[in-house]
């Protein structure tokens, strides 16, 4: 798997953010200089399957690019993606109608399953302006 910067500016959401958790997660990234764990994105569609507060946290600390794991969602048999509201069907099809609409699901409806992936990077936050 490969580490690539994708512009901030092209890549969708399927999922709400938790303003809370993002201003933790934007003092975290701001305060280390460093951009730590890339988000995982799918090839396709750019939609984000994992790392919505990290993105948001960018976008607010005015980066214009974002460490990308670009994965093949739909076709990916060991990617899964778990419901974690008992009222809302999620599948990998609702994810990406979600994110290609401009929709949201509420924050933390979905679950990720994505094996094998790189969690740990140094990549310097000035290098992504």
């Amino acid at each position: 798997m490969k580490v690539t910067n994708i512009k901030i500016s092209k890549i969708r959401e399927h999922e709400a953010i938790d303003p809370n958790h993002l201003e933790k997660v934007k003092k975290m990234i701001f305060r280390s200089g460093f951009f730590k764990e890339p988000i995982v994105i799918d090839k396709k569609t750019l939609i984000v399957l994992d790392g919505h507060h990290r993105l948001n946290s960018c976008r607010k600390l005015g980066l214009k690019k974002i460490p990308c794991l670009l994965v093949n969602y739909l076709k990916d048999k060991k990617i899964r993606v778990i419901g974690r509201r008992d009222n809302i069907f999620v599948s990998k099809n609702k994810v990406i109608e979600m994110g290609l609409s401009g929709k949201v699901f509420p924050h933390k409806t979905t679950k990720h399953r994505i094996p094998n992936r790189i969690k740990s990077l140094k990549i310097p936050i000035k290098l992504l302006l």
